[in-house]
């Protein structure tokens, strides 16, 4: 009877602890689109393969705006993130820029990776070596603990400012990016970050 006891209270724990990871590892979606509605907490959001979807603010969301800014705007040091396409000589042709706040440095992790923009596309979290003009735009030199990267960057390269946002920015026409909204089982969405356009900046990643 004792040994039974002790098989039943370990399945207990075992299931307990299986309910938790489960729950530590609920599937997360990246949503690209527009803001079409908002109603307290939930946003009603137009996305990008034309779907409707509504995702719920978490409690205190972290809110990040983007601005536009330009090429010049990127100066040795800075830590970026290029969206680009991989050239066949290793270099890499940006479709899109963003310049991070100082106080995301450490906290976005600097490294290349796969990124879904568009079919084969990647990202590269990584500080700014050097950067010269050309004849094909703009040539950015980056380093990240793993590696460098010479980037390409188009005169037409959308490239926008990370600037701390709040519920104002959250409105109806903005554009947007949830990185990793949490699916519940039941199939609704909540995110506890959310990054969205300012004045008609579009989120370039």
């Amino acid at each position: 009877m004792t040994s039974l006891k002790a098989l039943g209270a370990s399945a207990l724990v075992f299931l307990f602890v299986a309910s938790m990871a489960a729950a530590q590892q609920a599937p997360t979606v990246r949503i690209r689109g527009q803001i079409q509605a908002v109603d307290g907490s939930m946003l009603t959001i137009k996305a990008r393969d034309g779907s409707t979807m509504n995702v719920k603010l978490a409690d205190s969301p972290r809110i990040v705006a983007m601005i536009k800014a330009s090429v010049a705007d990127i100066k040795q040091g800075e830590f970026i993130g290029v969206t680009a396409m991989p050239q066949p000589d290793g270099s890499l042709k940006a479709i899109g820029l963003n310049i991070f706040m100082d106080s995301q440095r450490g906290v976005v992790p600097a490294k290349f990776f796969p990124w879904d923009r568009e079919p084969g596309s990647t990202m590269t979290n990584a500080d700014v070596e050097s950067t010269v003009a050309s004849v094909d735009g703009q040539v950015i030199m980056v380093k990240y603990p793993d590696g460098e990267k010479k980037v390409i960057v188009p005169t037409n390269t959308p490239i926008v400012s990370y600037v701390p946002g709040t519920m104002s920015d959250i409105k109806p026409g903005a554009m947007m990016i949830i990185m990793a909204a949490q699916k519940s089982p039941d199939g609704s969405l909540t995110t506890p970050a959310i990054n969205v356009g300012r004045d008609g900046a579009v989120p370039p990643m």
